[in-house]
């Protein structure tokens, strides 16, 4: 079985999005397309910018890092974008909105 990632992506309003996939290629794909497949957070938002991807493992780790990302503040989230926060570090601890690594 393959990894799963857990992903952030930027549209154009400096906005991030946090989602899971085992292909993170294919879904900014399928974000961009704006199809059925795509998030609805992303329509009329483009462009779209992947700006933080990284492998967690099996799926229930990949959504357990989903949900302690989508529960920081937005500057807490670009500390983890431009890797002042390590990610193991955030899962590890009690309070995801950790100051840093």
């Amino acid at each position: 079985m393959s990894d799963w990632y857990v992903y952030l992506v930027r549209v154009r309003n400096g906005s991030l999005y946090t989602g899971v996939t085992r292909d993170v290629e294919r879904r900014l794909s399928e974000h961009e397309a704006g199809g059925p497949r795509g998030a609805k957070f992303f329509r009329g938002k483009g462009p779209l910018e992947l700006v933080f991807q990284e492998s967690v493992g099996e799926r229930s780790q990949a959504l357990r890092a989903e949900a302690a990302i989508k529960k920081l503040r937005k500057a807490e989230k670009e500390k983890l974008v431009r890797g002042e926060v390590a990610l193991h570090a955030l899962l590890a601890s009690p309070d995801p909105r950790i100051e840093n690594k």
